[in-house]
């Protein structure tokens, strides 16, 4: 029987091994994830730039991990419990070495890297990107990790600091170097404009070219984050704990920043919404495994809340230009998911991780008192200092050595094409001519209904309304009111139109539309232009009916402009006048 016992036991610690690298996949993918976010929420131009460094960031984040940063980061004998010993062990006894743990601290040290590149989107050099993504795995995030993470010896680890699964150690690093990058770097071309009445900075919107690839995105986060803090789950009662809170965080934060955009912005914010999801993630991760369900919900609260202000904060108060996001969510969030351990961490949780004393952590509202809240303060703060002065360091030689931002032309042309040679990374966006009813000849199109040489088409005096007016109606509207005002045309006997998609924009002056919080700035946008030719059917009926379909109160609602037409010739037929302008099928 005891031998049975044990090989159950070998076969449930080779399940959970399992698991555990399973979990180091997931969070593998959660780079496809980031692509997508930050792809999404920036412009068509620089989609090609942002796969690269989401790309690169693990490759080049692989490749000094092997190096320095996993010694940095597990190795024994470290010095006065901060910085570890690196030994090479990887390459010196290979067969002896700790795969897993390998991987595992790998895919972490490049979620906390590629974190940097969506605030920073847009205007930084792919070269400053490549060094400074290789300093946060091979130095900055490896050294404060293992003050968290490692067991005896590791210094917060030791006093009883709790993040489970990073909020502090990944996502707030990430989210500190942010900052200091965007705002060393500074504000994307269009940002923000001065107020011409008080002189003040105005941040205006820049809204990115899919919404729908960002949200497909942060589905993928969701589902990834899973792995991300469940992976180092030892049974399963401890691993359902952990998905419930991992779910019921960033579901309360969601429905949270939906309410509250609803309330500040009279409508609810599609990508501030998205942006809240990610936020409850980030907050739970480092008590995902310590907290009750009414702990998880009400850190959630506070995240969906906490990103939207972290937003306004800093486009409209710091003027710090973040295109996705990122330092609201991660940084705000990640180091309010470290504290929130101190007050939320409850004892009778299944396999709690120990905290303060040698015990299951207890936060200030579960009998703990300011024991735990006082070790999670320390630990964010030597982690935020940390953090500061290595990357203000780094982004300092970087931009004094190589630079850190493109030139304006580059900017305004986009990324793709000058750092990657790229001229679109979406080169089939427009609809191409079928080659094969080119390459078939002219039988292979629809027969004309009625052909008349232009030899014996006969010039046609106008007799039958001699000296008809016609008038030229051309209307510019959005393109989602094109089905309605073709329907009111059709009713009022307008029998031919040509429509064409253009792009532009008018004054905007009292704009009240919004992205993110921020006034969308005057950039071209589609439209539609359908210009029509009268004579039978009277002018003011014809724009009286474009003006009650089209009309909503708010701008954008599109323009007519009318002109008067000298002639009209139908080339079938060579009619003219007034006679080319009917329908004679």
């Amino acid at each position: 029987m005891a031998e049975v016992t044990q090989k159950i036991n070998e076969l449930s610690g080779e399940m959970w091994g399992i698991w555990f690298l399973i979990g180091a996949a997931m969070v593998f993918f959660m780079q496809g994830g980031f692509a997508a976010v930050e792809s999404g929420f920036t412009r068509a131009k620089n989609a090609g730039n942002i796969i690269m460094k989401n790309l690169l960031d693990f490759c080049i984040g692989t490749v000094v991990f092997v190096l320095l940063g996993f010694g940095l980061m597990m190795g024994e004998g470290r010095f006065f419990g901060l910085i570890g010993r690196p030994d090479l062990s990887i390459f010196t006894n290979y067969a002896n070495f700790d795969f897993s743990s390998f991987v595992f601290n790998l895919v972490f040290a490049a979620t906390a890297a590629t974190i940097v590149s969506g605030a920073m989107a847009e205007r930084t050099k792919f070269i400053s990107y490549c060094v400074y993504s290789g300093v946060i795995s091979l130095v900055v995030y490896p050294i404060e990790a293992g003050w968290v993470w490692g067991g005896e010896g590791h210094f917060l680890a030791d006093r009883g600091y709790v993040d489970f699964a990073g909020s502090s150690a990944i996502h707030m690093v990430g989210g500190i170097a942010a900052f200091i990058g965007a705002a060393m770097l500074g504000p994307r071309i269009g940002k923000y404009v001065k107020d011409k009445k008080t002189g003040k900075k105005i941040a205006k919107a820049i809204p990115g070219h899919s919404l729908t690839l960002g949200a497909l995105g942060c589905f993928i986060l969701w589902f990834c984050w899973y792995g991300f803090n469940g992976a180092a789950a030892t049974n399963l009662s401890q691993f359902g704990s952990i998905l419930l809170t991992t779910t019921v965080a960033p579901a309360v934060a969601t429905v949270t920043t939906m309410i509250f955009t609803w309330i500040k912005y009279k409508k609810p914010d599609v990508s501030m919404s998205l942006n809240g999801s990610l936020a409850g993630l980030v907050a739970i991760t480092a008590g995902c495994s310590n907290v009750s369900a009414l702990g998880a919900a009400i850190i959630g609260i506070v995240a969906g809340i906490l990103v939207v202000l972290a937003i306004e904060f800093l486009d409209k108060t710091l003027h710090v230009d973040d295109p996705v996001g990122a330092v609201a969510v991660h940084g705000f969030n990640g180091l309010w998911g470290g504290l929130a351990v101190g007050l939320f961490a409850d004892p009778s949780v299944p396999n709690a991780p120990l905290g303060v004393n040698g015990t299951p952590a207890a936060g200030l509202f579960y009998g703990g008192g300011f024991g735990q809240l006082g070790i999670q303060a320390l630990g964010v703060c030597m982690i935020a200092v940390w953090t500061a002065v290595t990357m203000t360091c780094v982004f300092f030689l970087i931009k004094k050595i190589i630079g850190l931002r493109v030139s304006k032309q580059e900017e305004v042309d986009g990324l793709d094409i000058h750092e990657h040679n790229l001229p679109s990374a979406y080169a089939d966006w427009l609809p191409a001519v079928d080659q094969s009813l080119l390459d078939s000849g002219d039988d292979a199109l629809p027969p004309p209904e009625k052909r008349v040489g232009v030899d014996v088409a006969v010039p046609v005096v106008n007799n039958a309304s001699p000296g008809a007016k016609m008038t030229n109606v051309t209307i510019l509207t959005k393109q989602s009111k094109f089905e309605e005002l073709k329907t009111a045309l059709d009713a009022i006997g307008i029998t031919g139109l040509t429509v064409t998609n253009v792009l532009g924009y008018g004054m905007q002056k009292g704009n009240d539309l919004h992205y993110r919080g921020a006034e969308l700035e005057s950039s071209l946008r589609p439209r539609i232009k359908v210009e029509i030719v009268v004579c039978k059917v009277p002018v003011e009926l014809l724009t009286e009916t474009v003006k009650k379909t089209l009309y909503t109160g708010r701008i954008g609602d599109g323009k007519m402009f009318i002109y008067n037409v000298e002639n009209v010739i139908k080339v079938r037929t060579g009619e003219e006048g007034y006679d080319a302008l009917q329908d004679n099928a």
